[in-house]
């Protein structure tokens, strides 16, 4: 058996591990490069190692840097099986739709404005080839073994978001595990991760390998405090949001707040179509996390949805303090980034992001506090405040993850390889290994194979 790594190495985007075997070509996570314009491109280079061609694809789980390069492998000819928990099977499916009808947006805006050096821009893929592709999904339950060719394959959960899971396969005597993205043992919403198996080679993430994050009722402290400080002003609240987990920890949180007293009440607005359809999607599957049915039903009847362009345009004109939780949680794209044209000039208005930020990306670059920002060909002046809370991270942070090594049953020589980080975070979680355990740490490279 061998693993070629196409991705989510020397970066937190991108993933693709292919699994060779005599019989088996098997793609685990199937992701889109994100964040710098360098790795971006990768995502429109030639199809890397024939991928289109596998037997099958499994998934972690359903963020794009996982999963948003399947509707690509589709356009470009894949029509076998993508097993994946159920709960995933239904994020991707509205997901890969929005995703690709923001592509079509955006390369329509910069062809109508001239604002591509290409005459007439393309999307990677539309919202008709997103739907389309979802026809390929096979649903699989956490902890059931299925076959592809000569390779078992189990999903067991990972924390983090909804359905995500870590994907242990074995074959040829081998056994091999995926760690996916690695959620905390005390997450406000999701379980801790189930530890691992004995495996002969782990694929670990370490997007948080260098730092520890903030306890989560510290989160709720900084959040009230900076809502507070922000409608003191008069001013709005911005909160990027991933739509999948970041959108619904959100809404609970500020929901929470306010029936606590410990903010003002005032409007909250999840304006986002995808976030509000994931939230009916969290809501389903209530037994899957910590929030119970009534949780759920207190978002819903607090927060006001606005689902079409016109109730978004229509918040521009709300006065007085309110809360505006938009996509993409980034900063990337989405309709936070109109809602940055109203406010980011405003000394009032506040900027909060809550997740990670990779390099490269509008979020990352506030956050270092650039004094302005290039949107839609134009630089804006970045006015508002911009504040970042510490600690409702979906990822493990290294010493998390350290403990739920140490609690899975590996063998102290277990081969480890990192991915999924940015290089100084892997370099720095690879020497904490090395220091407190025994592990045979090192870190992959991009194309990169290993043999078992």
């Amino acid at each position: 058996m061998k693993i070629i790594f196409l991705g989510g190495t020397e970066t937190v985007t991108g993933s693709k591990f292919l699994v060779e075997t005599e019989r088996t070509r098997l793609l685990v996570d199937c992701g889109l490069f994100q964040g710098y314009k360098w790795l971006r491109k990768r995502n429109w280079q030639p199809i890397p190692m024939g991928i289109n061609k596998v037997d099958a694809v499994v998934l972690t789980h359903a963020h794009l840097d996982h999963s948003g390069f399947i509707p690509v492998l589709f356009k470009e000819g894949y029509r076998g099986p993508v097993y994946a928990h159920q709960a995933t099977t239904e994020l991707c499916h509205i997901m890969f739709a929005d995703s690709g009808r923001i592509q079509e947006e955006d390369a329509k805006y910069l062809g109508r404005h001239g604002l591509s050096k290409h005459e007439n821009p393309q999307p990677l893929y539309d919202e008709n080839t997103g739907k389309a592709s979802m026809r390929l999904f096979e649903s699989v339950a956490f902890r059931q073994p299925f076959q592809v060719g000569d390779i078992q394959v189990m999903l067991q959960p990972a924390g983090h978001i909804l359905g995500a899971a870590s994907v242990i396969i074995e074959a040829e005597g081998k056994k091999v595990a995926f760690s996916g993205d690695i959620g905390r043992p005390e997450d406000i919403m999701m379980y801790p991760p189930e530890p691992l198996p004995e495996v002969d080679l782990l694929l670990l993430e370490s997007t948080y390998g260098d730092r520890r994050h903030e306890k989560t009722e510290r989160a709720e402290e900084q959040l009230a405090e900076v809502v507070n400080e922000c409608s003191a002003g008069g001013g709005v609240v911005m909160i990027p949001a991933f739509s999948v987990g970041r959108a619904q920890l959100m809404q609970h949180l500020l929901v929470k707040l306010m029936d606590e007293g410990r903010i003002p009440r005032q409007p909250i607005f999840l304006d986002s179509p995808m976030a509000i359809n994931v939230s009916e999607i969290y809501r389903r599957h209530h037994k899957l996390h910590r929030l119970t049915d009534h949780d759920c039903q207190r978002a819903f009847d607090t927060v006001i949805y606005t689902r079409s362009v016109d109730e978004s345009k229509a918040i521009a004109s709300q006065s007085g303090p309110h809360i505006i939780i938009a996509g993409s949680g980034m900063a990337t794209g989405g309709r936070i980034l109109h809602h940055f044209k109203r406010w980011l000039g405003d000394h009032r208005a506040t900027v909060l992001f809550s997740g990670h930020q990779a390099g490269g990306t509008r979020g990352a670059k506030m956050l270092q506090g650039v004094e302005s920002i290039k949107l839609h060909g134009e630089w804006l002046p970045v006015k508002a405040r911009v504040r970042s809370l510490d600690g409702l991270s979906g990822h493990a942070d290294y010493v998390e993850l350290t403990s739920w090594l140490q609690a899975s049953k590996l063998r102290p020589k277990t081969p480890i390889q990192l991915i999924h980080g940015e290089p100084d975070a892997m370099e720095s979680f690879r020497d904490h290994l090395h220091q407190q355990t025994q592990f045979d740490v090192d870190i992959a490279d991009y194309q990169g194979v290993y043999h078992l």
